[in-house]
């Protein structure tokens, strides 16, 4: 059985927002949900700002992780989630806290939608009307390839515009916008 793990965002500062988003109403705890229900069997959260009282937000059995210099970027946060993972683990949806309208049905469908390959081969991520978004997928053999290219505030970014990644449209179910400010 394909084990597909959440790894959801949520260590930044939220400058912009004037708060860490993890903070933000009720983002946090929906984002887990989000990732549960739209079929991962496990959800990792990363946290770095204001981590203490981001995880008085969640329930006590949650898995977190801090990513230390998380205020160095995206980067570090996926590298310390993507490293946290169990061996068992072949791929990763990795989702952001500041995606308040993407739901579990936007998970779902990138995840049932790439398992026409082997999971950890796999790449795919949502699009909105065509734009590339989150979440997205990253399958077990990318791992280290992305981990390699997150660095400052660039994720996996640079490395998925160098390999073929299965876009699925979601603009039907979610609008797929960051929002930075309240």
């Amino acid at each position: 059985m394909t084990m597909v793990a959440g790894l959801l965002l949520a260590a930044g500062a939220g400058r912009r927002m004037g708060m860490p988003k993890a903070l933000v109403d009720d983002w946090l705890v929906r984002s887990i949900a989000v990732l549960r229900e739209g079929g991962c069997d496990d959800v990792v959260v990363v946290l770095g700002a204001s981590a203490e009282e981001a995880r008085e937000r969640l329930a006590a059995d949650q898995r977190v992780i801090v990513a230390e210099g998380w205020d160095e970027g995206m980067g570090v946060s996926l590298r310390a989630g993507l490293d946290s993972l169990e061996a068992d683990v072949e791929a990763a949806v990795v989702h952001l806290v500041d995606l308040p309208d993407v739901g579990a049905d936007v998970v779902r469908r990138v995840i049932l939608t790439s398992s026409t390959t082997e999971a950890a081969e796999e790449l795919a991520r949502a699009a909105y009307d065509g734009v590339p978004g989150h979440p997205v997928l990253i399958g077990r053999a990318h791992w280290a390839g992305v981990v390699e290219a997150a660095v400052g505030d660039q994720g996996a970014r640079g490395y998925l515009k160098t390999r073929d990644v299965r876009l699925v449209e979601c603009g039907d179910l979610a609008g797929g916008d960051d929002v930075d400010r309240r």
